[in-house]
Formats: structure tokens, C-alpha cells, sequence
């Protein structure tokens, strides 16, 4: 690709570009750096390089003053690009490796003291694992390739490495001492001032409190759930006073859907739809001021893949819903009620449907033996995690219909039951017991460790076998702790929002601003 760049001119509105970002990158501005990255990069890469790849380095490195930080800087953005509208070569995949890691590892290894845009260093890290899977998803596809390309796959065994991606990333992690700042004050001050504090680089700093969410997505891409929970215990998803994520979508909603899907695969349902409800709710609240994003089609197909997850969490455990803000059972009901009627009907096939949609690209850790392998090696990883979680779905195949009877009646002979559910009363007991298990649920209680919980009673409905003394008979004998329904709280709730726009519509301008920020400021007991 370098010899057919050799051929042509840079315009010199791309030349220009490339020395005053360098400018604004060594003055530290951050607006007018934040405007050339998000801005002037994509309407440039529309106008000149739209199916091609930007200028090599060597061809803006004149204007630069040879640079070598803002060099290795601008080929992460090359790459980037060249990954987003070319076709990448091995050659490509193997540089871009190369690149990362000289510029990781110069920001490690040296005293650097510039600042960059937040939103920049979040897509470094999320481009860094886009472009590890997308390796991973290449080299399994052995079955396709030309003997010539496994012989030259063969030699790129350090690149893109499982081991050294999460090395790099943990690096990252505890050179920044991001998880000591994060325990001393939760994230605080990190919120406060954006990362930017004074007289010092926050690049470091925010690199490391993106890649736990790295490491939380790497993990999961192999299925290592337990570990990838663990990897953010810093991030609490739970208690998010201080979270930094939400003000970049793409981190935000990435924390949640990994951190969700991890939950869903321990069957911890209520947690996982803890996690789908948060998100949701932002997304439900954000996509309109992002419309225009270049972000803005994956945030909304982010959106419908955690609907499908929170349908399949609802699906097998229906208490779960009981957390979920209206909004979201609103929404979820419109898109996915048919799928869930169905999957309460026991359908296996529109749980392997919504789970082939909606789970993340799952990797293999190792290369494929590449003078044996016949079959695509990543269908091989997608299917270990699709038979794992269709077997819990199996397990419980039956539970649905089981518990309908059961609410039908406060007691009923365990052989009148398996006659009616047609089956042999030591089937039946095995349903009664897997039932019994399967309400019950480990449940985040508040600590740091995300991985731990309590474990709870996640269903309405309590049973147990006694033995009738007086027929001797054994009975299943069903207490519903249903709790009545109380809308007091809602109408309250709504009341209060309504006082509080019908104030801001009377109000001027400015006073209904501050009446809003007193009304922000009030104790959440008020609001309730």
C-alpha cells in the first residue's frame, strides 16, 4: 500500500489539517483538539479518502516537524480509518499491532505531558480491542486462506496475543493508579473535573480507567465471566453516583452491555437486568443529542441487542421486572412481546435466535492448529457459549408450565399434579426441586466485589412437600407472597414531575433554571 502512496500529492488542506492539530495537540487545547479529532478528521475522510486510506505518515511528517509522539498518534487515527472503510491485509493488521504498542508503550515508559480529548482515548482503547477480535475472527477463517497467507499467519504468533493484549491494558490500569483514586473517593474528583486536573496529563489516567472496561470485554469475548466482573470491581455498575462513562456513550454503554451479558451467563438475572435497565434508560434519554454521530447506528443496535437480552432475563426469571423503570417495560413490551410469549412457552428456538443476535463476537484464547484446522474456529467459540447457555434453558424447559399449575391451587396431591402434567411423580420431583434451585439467585448487596452477592428468593411463589397425616398422602402445599400493588408512589412521583414542569413553564428563563437546579439538589426521600 506504501508504494502506490508514493504516486500522489497530499492536498494541502489535508497538510494543513495535520500541522495545526499537531499545534493544538502541543498547546494542549482541548476544544479545538476535541473539534480537528471529531470533526475536521471524519469531513476530510468524506471529501478526499472516503474508500481509501489516509496519507502514510512519512507523507505529513514534514509538517509535523517530525514528531514522533504526534507521528505514532496519527496512525492510530490511519489505521483506524483504514480499518472503517478499506480492507485490511495482513500487512495492515500486523503495523496497526505495532503501532499500539509503541504508543502504549511510550505513554508507559515516559513522562508524558500532554492533554487529549477523553472522547480520543476512549476510542483508542475500543479500537485497540476492535481491532484484537477482528484479528482473531481473520485468523479463524484458516479454512479459506491460501497456503501462501497461513504460512505468513504462521509467523505473526506475537501479534494481537491474548496474553499480551490484556498485559498491555493491565499496564495501563496500574500505571495510572486509576483503582487507588477510585477507592479513595469514588471517581469524585475524577467527575469533577473531567480528568483534567491541573498541571498535570490526564492521557494515563483516563487510558487506564478505559481499559478496565477493556479488560471487562476481553474477558468476556472468551467467556471468563467470573474474571471479567472482577476486572471492574473499581466501576461500580450498581451505585453510579460517580461514574465517569455516561458522558461518553460509547464507554458507557459498552461497561453495561459486557457487564450485563457477564451477569446473564451466571445466571444472575436479576443483576443482568439491573445492568440492561440502566443503560437502556440512558440510551432512551441520550440518542436524540446523538443523532448525528458517526456512533449513532451502533448505540441504536447496541439498544436493540440489550432488549433481547433483558427479554431472555425476564423470560427466565419474570421477577426481574420488578426493577425495570417503565420506560424500559414500555419499550421492551413493544419490541420483543411476541418473542417473549413464546420463550415462556418453553421455545427453545427464539432463545438460540435472540442470543445468536444479541451476544457479543466470541474469540478463541489460541491460534487454530493451522495444518488441521477444516472449520472456522470462531463458529467454534460462538457455539461453546450457545450449547452453555442453551442447556440452562433446557434445564428449565418445563418450570414455566409447573409453576401456572401451582398457581392455581394452595395445595395439591404430588400425584394429582404429575397427572396432570403428564409425567411420573419422580420426574415431578425433580421439577419441584429444580424449580426451588433455580429461584434462588446470588444478588449483588452493596459491596465492592461485583462477582459476590447474597442469595435470594428471586420468585413470588413459595412451596414445599409435606406429608398429609391424616390420607398420607405427599403434598405440594403453594403460599403466594404476591405483595398488592400500590400506585401511591407513582402518582406521587408524577405529581411532583408535573409541579415541576408546570413551575418551569410559568417561571422566566433564569429563575426556572435555578428552580431546577434546587429541585436537583433536593433529598431523594422529598422526591419520594
Amino acid at each position: 500500500m506504501g508504494g502506490l502512496q508514493e504516486f500522489y500529492t497530499v492536498p494541502d488542506i489535508v497538510k494543513q489539517w495535520a500541522h495545526y492539530f499537531y499545534r493544538h495537540i502541543r498547546e494542549r487545547n482541548i476544544p479545538e483538539i476535541q473539534s480537528m479529532y471529531e470533526i475536521s478528521f471524519l469531513k476530510l475522510s468524506d471529501r478526499y479518502y472516503k474508500a481509501s486510506p489516509w496519507p502514510e505518515v512519512q507523507h505529513i511528517a514534514e509538517v509535523v516537524d517530525q514528531d514522533h509522539v504526534f507521528c505514532l498518534l496519527y496512525k492510530e487515527m490511519y489505521y483506524r480509518h483504514l480499518y472503517a472503510r478499506c480492507q485490511p491485509t495482513l500487512r495492515d493488521r500486523c503495523e496497526s499491532w505495532d503501532n499500539y504498542c509503541d504508543l502504549f508503550g511510550l505513554l508507559l515508559t515516559s513522562n508524558v505531558n500532554m492533554q487529549l480529548p477523553n472522547i480520543w482515548l476512549w476510542d483508542m482503547v475500543d479500537e485497540f480491542l476492535y481491532q484484537f477480535q477482528s484479528f482473531c475472527q481473520y485468523r479463524g477463517k484458516v479454512q479459506s486462506m491460501s497456503p501462501e497467507e497461513i504460512e505468513n499467519l504462521k509467523k505473526c504468533d506475537k501479534v494481537w496475543n491474548i496474553v499480551e493484549v490484556l498485559n498491555i491494558l493491565q499496564a495501563l490500569v496500574d500505571k495510572s493508579g486509576i483503582v487507588a483514586e477510585l477507592e479513595g473517593d469514588g471517581g469524585a474528583r475524577l467527575c469533577q473535573l473531567e480528568g483534567y486536573y491541573p498541571q498535570s496529563s490526564n492521557v494515563l489516567r483516563m487510558l487506564g480507567y478505559f481499559s478496565l472496561t477493556g479488560l471487562l470485554r476481553v474477558h468476556c469475548l472468551v467467556g471468563d465471566y467470573f474474571t471479567a466482573l472482577k476486572a471492574i470491581y473499581p466501576l461500580n455498575l450498581h451505585e453510579r453516583t460517580h461514574l465517569f462513562t455516561p458522558r461518553i456513550p460509547g464507554a458507557h454503554i459498552t461497561l453495561f452491555y459486557y457487564g450485563g451479558f457477564s451477569y446473564l451467563m451466571q445466571r444472575r438475572y436479576l443483576d443482568a437486568a439491573r445492568c440492561f435497565n440502566a443503560v437502556l434508560l440512558y440510551i432512551y434519554r441520550v440518542k436524540a443529542a446523538h443523532r448525528n454521530s458517526p456512533q449513532y447506528e451502533q448505540m441504536l443496535k447496541k439498544n436493540e441487542q440489550m432488549y433481547a437480552l433483558l427479554a431472555i432475563c425476564l423470560a427466565l426469571c419474570p421477577a426481574a421486572s420488578k426493577s425495570l423503570d417503565e420506560n424500559v417495560l414500555m419499550q421492551l413490551r413493544e419490541r420483543q412481546s411476541d418473542n417473549m410469549a413464546a420463550m415462556s412457552r418453553g421455545d427453545i428456538d427464539v432463545y438460540d435466535s435472540l442470543f445468536r443476535d444479541a451476544c457479543p463476537k466470541f474469540v478463541t484464547s489460541t491460534p487454530p492448529a493451522y495444518d488441521q484446522a477444516t472449520t472456522n474456529t470462531n463458529q467454534l467459540a460462538f457455539r461453546a457459549q450457545l450449547n452453555s447457555f442453551l442447556l440452562e434453558v433446557r434445564s428449565q424447559q418445563t418450570l414455566p408450565q409447573l409453576k401456572q399449575y401451582l398457581l392455581l391451587y394452595s395445595s395439591i396431591a404430588l400425584g394429582r399434579l404429575a397427572a396432570l402434567m403428564d409425567v411420573e411423580e419422580g420426574a415431578l420431583r425433580q421439577q419441584l426441586l429444580c424449580l426451588k434451585a433455580k429461584q434462588r439467585q446470588l444478588k449483588w448487596d452493596g459491596g465492592k466485589d461485583m462477582t459476590a452477592g447474597t442469595w435470594t428468593v428471586a420468585s413470588d411463589l413459595e412451596f414445599h412437600i409435606d406429608v398429609d397425616t391424616a390420607t398420607g398422602r405427599e403434598m405440594v402445599l403453594v403460599s403466594d407472597s404476591t405483595t398488592v400493588a400500590t400506585y401511591a408512589p407513582l402518582l406521587a412521583h408524577h405529581i411532583f414531575r408535573f409541579e415541576e414542569i408546570i413551575r418551569d413553564l410559568s417561571l422566566p428563563p433564569p429563575v426556572a433554571a435555578a428552580a431546577a437546579a434546587a429541585t436537583a439538589a433536593a433529598p431523594a426521600a422529598a422526591r419520594a
